[in-house]
């Protein structure tokens, strides 16, 4: 394995991963990684150069007639393998995304490590099948693997992303390079470590960490990067799709939410506000389809604050080694800035603070916000449109259904959202008006097997399912 610890407790990679081995990089330069609950420096990676990538790249494109030939079935024992290896990499995983994300040990097992290994199960079962074929009068319409991928990844949910980019491109016939977040990048390294284990084809999946101005840039201007999958803000997303539109390559993009929460008048009130809660702050608020506006019933208006209080008042700061924590740090000093900046911003705007705020007390070092409510929003302030991605909630009045409606689908966003109301009938008439792609009713489940994505400025395409394999691939149709 590619790893040395000097000093003690800090994770040293030296290695980009190319063509099935660990090879040096063009430059030396290392790029320091912090953990964010201490200000700490635990790890490092190196630099990537666009050198770097254009070998990666040539490895993945020389891989891919080999691996587009392989059998749905050879595929799918290939992410089987991948699969059993890093299930055993499981307690690894949740501390090293502990250590580099600040998730509370907890979070980091059930979600972040759990949550990748259950979507690649799925896409195991998925990969096995044939692609479907269709006839279409004297025509046979095929699908076939789109090329190389390059996949781009974020800091938020370091495995999960990569896995779900990684796993449908391969189930597809698709090699990847990889570029992950320079701010969670060791976590990608225990994926490709077992994607070595596992036995994968040389050049079939490659690692190129970086930063996003010289990788990324490289990655989704390579002229032979046949699709550019991205996952990130939507500025930078919006910079993705201009590079690779500029040689005409296919991207998808999963970018910004700022998802909406309708309790309905005649919703179980304390579920709702309580799974509200647990869902805005879910990873200290640093999830893309966090509900992080609260809608309510104006006659339900006063309960529902105290219940968001009391709920908030529950989440305890600290160490996310410690099993008390339920809330970590933000990733970086400059994540934990904006989202103070845009409390003070709301506070100012007029919006009158419930709980947490500028004033609540915090632990002693690291980049820590305190979880925070604030009531009497306006729909168009700027906590109403801009994602916060903190542990930031926006409660709002509404008179009736058609306001909520209205409200809600009030945000160049559209990527999640939810509806709760006693009448299931009713919640499912509302969550179809909803303009955004993903809908949870009365607290439905999380399904990894569904299309996942957005409407708008959410972003382009589907991950997850059967549906995310279809976009790493090209439909041909064969007249006979």
């Amino acid at each position: 394995m590619d790893v040395v610890a000097a000093p003690p407790a800090v994770l040293v990679r030296r290695h980009l991963y190319v063509a099935g081995e660990w090879v040096d990089p063009a430059d030396g330069a290392p790029i320091p990684v912090e953990n964010p609950a201490t200000g700490e420096i635990v790890g490092q990676v190196p630099a990537g150069t666009p050198a770097d990538v254009d070998r990666a790249v040539a490895a993945a494109r020389a891989a891919f007639p080999g691996w587009a030939a392989t059998t749905p079935a050879e595929r799918a024992a290939y992410l089987d393998r991948l699969h059993t290896a890093l299930a055993a990499r499981v307690d690894e995983i949740a501390r090293t995304v502990a250590l580099e994300l600040g998730a509370p040990l907890k979070l980091a097992t059930r979600v972040q490590a759990g949550l990748p290994l259950t979507v690649l199960r799925g896409t195991v079962e998925l990969a096995a099948r044939p692609p479907a074929e269709e006839t279409v009068g004297n025509s046979l319409v095929v699908r076939e693997p789109v090329g190389v991928v390059g996949a781009i990844t974020p800091w938020n949910y370091p495995l999960h992303q990569v896995v779900a980019k990684v796993a449908p491109a391969l189930a597809a016939g698709c090699p990847v390079v990889l570029k992950p977040s320079e701010l969670t990048p060791l976590t990608a390294y225990l994926l490709v470590d077992a994607a070595h284990e596992a036995g994968l084809p040389p050049g079939v999946v490659n690692l190129v960490p970086g930063t996003g101005p010289v990788v990324g840039e490289a990655l989704a201007a390579h002229p032979d990067v046949d699709l550019v999958s991205f996952t990130g803000s939507t500025a930078t997303g919006r910079r993705i799709a201009h590079l690779a539109a500029d040689r005409i390559a296919r991207v998808t993009l999963e970018l910004g939410g700022k998802s909406a929460n309708l309790i309905l008048a005649d919703a179980d009130l304390p579920t709702a506000v309580k799974v509200g809660v647990g869902n805005a702050l879910l990873n200290s608020g640093q999830t893309c389809t966090a509900w992080t506006r609260m809608l309510v019933h104006r006659d339900r208006y006063a309960e529902a604050l105290d219940l968001v209080a009391t709920a908030v008042a529950g989440y305890r700061l600290g160490d996310p080694f410690d099993p008390a924590t339920r809330l970590g740090p933000l990733v970086s000093a400059a994540q934990a800035e904006r989202v103070r900046g845009h409390v003070a911003r709301a506070l100012a705007d007029g919006a009158r603070l419930v709980a947490g705020g500028p004033d609540a007390p915090l632990p002693p070092r690291g980049h820590f916000v305190a979880p925070t409510v604030l009531a009497d929003v306006h729909p168009d302030s700027a906590l109403a449109q801009e994602e916060v991605f903190g542990p930031v909630l926006a409660v709002i009045p509404f008179a009736d259904t058609d306001e909520a409606v209205a409200i809600a689908n009030n945000s160049r966003y559209g990527l999640a959202g939810a509806v709760w109301s006693a009448d299931e009938e009713q919640a499912l008439a509302v969550a179809r008006r909803l303009r955004t792609g993903q809908v949870d009713v009365n607290g439905g489940a999380f399904n990894p097997l569904a299309p996942f994505g957005g409407y708008r400025q959410s972003g382009l395409g589907r991950e997850l399912g059967a549906h995310g394999i279809a976009e790493f691939t090209e439909l041909k149709a064969i007249q006979r």
